[in-house]
C-alpha cells in the first residue's frame, strides 16, 4: 500500500493579492476600451440638434447657386442660368426624394405657395431617387409647381446636403439669400418671403 501524499507546502496567494491583480485587470481592460472608443467614435454632435436648428448652422454653405440644368415633368427642361438670364425671378430650390416622408408632406404646401408667389419661381428636383419612381411619385401627387429629375446626379454633387428635404432661396444674381433643412409648410415659405422680399 502506498503511503498518501504529505500535504502541498506551498501556500495560497493572500486574498488581498488576488483583489489587486484583478482590479489591475479591470482598469487595463478599462483603459483599452477607452482608448478603442476614442479612436472609433464618431465626432460629438449635440443630441438637440434638430433638421431645423440646422439651416441657421455654420455649415459652410454655399454663397452662390451652382448653375445645373435638369429635365422636368413638363418636358419643357430647367437651367438656373437661363431662368436668370430671361426670367429674372428669385427662385425657391428644392431637393426631394420619393422616399422621403417629409418631402411628400410638404408638397401640397409648396405646390400652394407658388399660387401665391407668382413672382417667385418654385422649383422641385428630385435627388438621391430612382428616376421611374421620383416621376410616378411627381405624377401621382399632382403639383404644378416645375418638377425636375437630377437623373445624371448633378445637382446632389452641387448641392451637398444634410439629408432631404432641403431648400435654398435663391435671388436673381444667383446669390442663395437662405438655406431651411428639414421639412417646410405654409408658415415657413410665408415668414422666408416676407423675410426677404416683403410679401
Amino acid at each position: 500500500m502506498d503511503a498518501p501524499e504529505p500535504p502541498s507546502t506551498r501556500r495560497p496567494p493572500p486574498r488581498r493579492l488576488i483583489w489587486i491583480l484583478l482590479v489591475l485587470a479591470a482598469a487595463s481592460s478599462g483603459a483599452a476600451a477607452y482608448a478603442w472608443s476614442q479612436d472609433s467614435a464618431e465626432p460629438d454632435i449635440p443630441e438637440a440638434v434638430t433638421l431645423d436648428d440646422l439651416g441657421a448652422a455654420d455649415l459652410g454653405a454655399l454663397d452662390i447657386a451652382p448653375d445645373f440644368s435638369v429635365p422636368t415633368l413638363d418636358g419643357a427642361g430647367f437651367s438656373l442660368s437661363r431662368h436668370q438670364a430671361e426670367v429674372g425671378k428669385p427662385v425657391l430650390l428644392n431637393l426631394w426624394a420619393s422616399w422621403c416622408l417629409p418631402c411628400r408632406a410638404e408638397m401640397p404646401a409648396i405646390d400652394a405657395a407658388a399660387v401665391r408667389y407668382p413672382d417667385v419661381e418654385f422649383v422641385g428636383v428630385a435627388v438621391q431617387d430612382d428616376l421611374v419612381a421620383a416621376e410616378e411619385f411627381a405624377i401621382e401627387i399632382g403639383v404644378q409647381y416645375t418638377i425636375g429629375f437630377d437623373e445624371r446626379d448633378e445637382v446632389n454633387a452641387l448641392y451637398p446636403t444634410f439629408g432631404l428635404p432641403v431648400s435654398y432661396l435663391i435671388d436673381t444674381n444667383g446669390t442663395i439669400l437662405q438655406t431651411l433643412f428639414g421639412e417646410i409648410n405654409q408658415n415657413k415659405i410665408d415668414a422666408l418671403i416676407a423675410t426677404w422680399f416683403g410679401g
